[in-house]
């Protein structure tokens, strides 16, 4: 069958939902070859990584015809080319959908989390305008909703009151690029290029208010001196904050801030790290946990979201507002070589939920159940 995808990030964005986008479509492409796959974006961007994308046989670049002015084309002149593409699916991989879909496409959209409304003070008041209406309209008009979570599945019910039934979680994975364990001669490299300590922590994410790396900062003092800080994330105004923290607190030695990493150097950058600490309030799903269970480094995470079901059962979790439970959490890895083996070790076990093989298949049933339900739609 014909597949369509909203394809805005996937040809656009070269990180987050870009590579969640791209990752899906080529885990179809590549499981289900006998279909045809429509990415279907207002305008494209010429680099190696999304062009390689595209010259993969089956999966296509659609873009607005002529006719069709590309404003607003995602929310209303695209149905007439899905039709003419013969789509029988059509798949909105970010909390969102066309207006007024034809009855003959079947619809699911994606929902990655309503941060928005759970917390609205981190949003503009027009964005969470905006994000609201969309989600809301394609919660109510899909055919199938697919929550990357639990935590999502939850918010999607208590805030649109959305019969259950209608949602499938089906988890997200990491790039397969951290599913390997790095020789030791790259990882040495990688150490070199960035005077990377022997002994640090890592932390991976934009540094916002919602990741909370002002508490892992105020925790470091109570944490084995030996150990450094090392954060890897593109800094935003509260960056600011947490620096005048940092120098408050005379830590300035022991936090190293990295960013603009080349893709193919942050597995290194992970696997060459004591212990992962990503105390977020809240996530819709935390890839960055995942990367880290991959690489074999324990993981210590935030309560309250998403992030237990990203780590599993053999992680460490704590209240992200309380900076002394976080460094006790810490320590006690640092202090205990079995504990820390078993985390490796049960970590990577868990991380096997995650495979590409095992959600393509999940995502591919999803599609033919939808089918095959649909009929009197048909």
């Amino acid at each position: 069958m014909n597949i369509g995808f909203d394809g805005k990030r996937a040809a656009n964005n070269l990180t987050g939902l870009g590579n969640y986008s791209r990752s899906l479509v080529l885990q179809l492409s590549e499981f289900f070859p006998q279909n045809q796959y429509f990415v279907y974006s207002p305008k494209v961007k010429n680099t190696g990584q999304i062009s390689s994308f595209f010259k993969r046989k089956n999966i296509h670049l659609a873009l607005p015809e002529k006719s069709s002015p590309s404003i607003l084309w995602r929310t209303f002149g695209i149905k007439k080319q899905l039709k003419k593409d013969n789509i029988a699916i059509y798949h909105g991989l970010s909390n969102e959908i066309p207006v007024g879909m034809p009855s003959s496409i079947q619809t699911v959209v994606t929902m990655h989390d309503l941060i928005f409304l759970r917390y609205p003070q981190y949003y503009k008041f027009i964005d969470r305008t905006i994000y609201n209406f969309k989600s809301k309209y394609a919660c109510k008009n899909a055919d199938h909703i697919i929550a990357i979570s639990e935590q999502t599945k939850n918010d999607i019910i208590e805030f649109y009151h959305i019969d259950p039934s209608k949602i499938e979680v089906i988890y997200q994975t990491c790039d397969d690029s951290f599913k390997q364990l790095i020789g030791q001669d790259f990882k040495d490299s990688v150490r070199k290029k960035y005077n990377l300590p022997e002994k640090y922590l890592l932390n991976v994410g934009t540094i916002e208010p919602r990741k909370n790396l002002l508490t892992l900062v105020q925790a470091l003092p109570a944490i084995d001196p030996e150990f450094k800080l090392v954060v890897v994330g593109k800094k935003q105004a509260y960056a600011k904050k947490v620096i005048a923290e940092i120098e408050n607190l005379g830590m300035s030695e022991r936090v190293i801030f990295l960013k603009d990493i080349p893709f193919s150097d942050l597995p290194s950058i992970y696997q060459l790290a004591t212990v992962f600490v990503y105390p977020s309030f809240y996530e819709g799903f935390g890839i960055p946990v995942i990367e880290a269970l991959y690489g074999k480094i324990p993981v210590v995470s935030a309560t309250g979201s998403c992030l237990e079901e990203a780590g599993g059962p053999h992680s460490l979790y704590v209240n992200p507002h309380d900076a002394s439970a976080l460094a006790n959490a810490v320590n006690t890895i640092l202090r205990d070589q079995d504990l820390a083996a078993k985390m490796k070790e049960e970590g990577l076990i868990y991380a096997q939920k995650f495979n590409t093989s095992i959600l393509a298949r999940q995502l591919m049933d999803s599609y033919s159940n939808m089918i095959s339900h649909g009929q009197e739609k048909l």
